[in-house]
This record gives C-alpha cells, structure tokens and sequence, in this order.
C-alpha cells in the first residue's frame, strides 16, 4: 500500500493529490491513507499536507526500501519479493534463513546497514548506515551445484556493467571476488550454497559496495586498501540507481547463465580482469603459489603458470605482485 501510495505522489510531481482521490484510487479509507502517509514521514519522506488540497511528495530520502526499489525496479525475477532491514547482523544471514522457509527465486535482502557483514575467509566488511548498498539475492537456478561458483564471476561483471553506466568509473575485477579502483577495493561478492548431489537448493549471493563513504568515515586501518564511488567520483552517487541498474544487469545474466550458458560471461570476466597476466600470489590455506595468471577455465578456476606448468586455483586469497 505505501508503495502504490508513493507511486501516485511521486507521478504527480508538484500537484497535489486529495486524500479523497487516493482513497477512492486505492480503496481504501481515508484513514488508512492518512496513516501511511505518517508511517512515510517517519520513515523520512517530506510529504506536505495542505487542508482542501491534500498531499504532495516535496522530498524523498536516500533509502534502499521496499517502496522505493519496487518503484523503479525493471527487472521481473529479481526483486520479486524484497525485505528490508534498517540494520542486521548480514543480509547473508537473513536470506538463508528465507531460503530455507521457501522464499522464492529472486527474493532481496537489503539492508541499510550491516554490523555484522563479512566477505570471503570470514573477514569482517565495514557496511556503515546509508552510506552503502548492502544485500543479498536468494536463487533457484536450475543448473548444476558444480556451475554456482561461476554465479562470483557472474555477479563482478554485472556489478563493472552497472558502476559504469551510472558513474562512468572504468573498475577491474580481481579474481574471485573482488572489484577494484587503482588498487582499493570497492566491492565485496560472497556466494553461498545448499545443495545436494545433483540439484542446487538455493544460492544466496551476497554483494556489498562502497558508495558514498568519505575517507573521514572510514576506519583508519582500512583508508588505504578500500575507496567509495563518493572519493572517485568527487560527488554523491545514488544508491537507488545504482542498485536497479546492478539488479538490472545480474538479471540479464543470470538468465543468459540458465538458457545459455556461462561461455559469454566468462569472456565478459576476462574483460574487466585486472588479475589475467599479471604475476600474483596466492594463499590456499597453509599453501603459497606464486606465478603468472594466464587465464580462467570454463569452471571459473584461476589457471596459473608456474615453472612452465599450469596449476588450477579453485579457491584462495590472491595478490597482484609488482613486476
């Protein structure tokens, strides 16, 4: 109802809409008009009210809601179904617990902040309130449990596609997970998975980015190894566009993956690379390889050259070395 309610305000731009008109629009009583629109102004929408003339919408709130990414979602599978939280421990943490009571393809998880988010090998990620886009997407793919680990490669381009669109800012992906900008990380990808020997239950795909954090906020054991769309750009990015034009692109591919194949968003991958030719480390539990990246395999593993051999890197934790 506070979505349909905000649909209509936002559509009438500077006019003022009657609560009669909304009531009647809706059916529903005014009321019950009345009391969304105070539940709106709670959440931060400037919503003026005017005796004999009714409502209009003045401003809207940098808020990744439910209403608000319903609004101007333009995707069909993904945003199906979104929940939203004003802090939790892990968006992670939540949608599992959904795909486990059923939540359907394509269900979103976001939440304004995070104190509890984490990436790869359980490392924390600062996920401070409002400053970020912080969520994750439950999916039902009908491809095999052995493909999900493509599902990382697949969410880094869409994640490139849309920062460029929205900003302009060219950003590499290091393998497997990670997107850069001149060396500082900017984004986190972290996919989980249920499944059984043949059938995939559910992947949650958690993705978390830096947006409008200035170098002030930002921890100082951390300022020089992550950056914000804000720092690069020099100005405020919207988190709404950004979000629906990632949900955008992850749909596109996430599609393509399933009628398909993963072929052409592994070529994508090796496009946006910063990792493929460089001499890197790699740190795979109590092991260190050292060698030069040469490519990916058609299961989405880092093909390493070393000694004139090449050694498969399924999983690990890697760096670029200067040459």
């Amino acid at each position: 109802m506070r979505s349909q309610i905000l649909n209509l305000l936002k559509q009438a731009g500077d006019n003022f809409l009657s609560g009669e008109y909304l009531a009647e629009t809706l059916n529903v009583s005014r009321t019950a008009i009345w009391k969304h629109i105070k539940a709106l102004r709670d959440s931060g929408y400037d919503i003026e009210s005017v005796p004999r003339n009714g409502y209009r919408l003045l401003h809207s709130p940098d808020l990744l809601s439910a209403e608000e990414v319903k609004n101007s979602l333009s995707t069909k599978i993904l945003g199906s179904d979104i929940k939203y939280f004003t802090t939790t421990d892990s968006t992670n943490n939540q949608a599992k617990k959904l795909a486990l009571d059923g939540a359907v393809d394509g269900t979103i998880v976001i939440s304004e902040e995070q104190n509890g988010g984490r990436g790869r090998l359980s490392r924390s990620f600062f996920c401070p309130k409002y400053k970020g886009i912080w969520f994750s997407v439950i999916l039902r793919p009908d491809f095999l449990p052995q493909e999900a680990p493509k599902c990382t490669l697949l969410a880094a381009v869409a994640v490139t596609k849309a920062i460029y669109d929205v900003t302009g800012v060219k950003v590499g992906i290091k393998w497997p997970n990670d997107i850069l900008y001149n060396g500082k990380k900017l984004v986190g990808i972290l996919t989980e998975m249920s499944a059984e020997m043949e059938r995939i239950n559910y992947i949650v795909l958690g993705i978390g980015i830096d947006v409008n954090i200035s170098v002030e906020e930002t921890p100082e054991d951390i300022r020089d190894i992550m950056t914000s769309l804000s720092q690069i750009t020099g100005k405020k990015v919207s988190r709404l566009e950004l979000l629906n034009k990632l949900l955008y692109h992850l749909e596109q591919l996430y599609i393509m993956a399933q009628k398909q194949s993963f072929a052409p968003i592994l070529d994508e991958w090796r496009k946006y690379s910063i990792t493929l030719n460089q001499e890197i480390k790699v740190i795979s539990g109590n092991d260190v390889t050292y060698g030069e990246a040469v490519d990916i395999d058609d299961d989405g593993a880092l093909l390493v050259k070393i000694n004139g051999q090449i050694k498969r890197v399924l999983a690990g934790d890697v760096s670029i070395r200067p040459r």
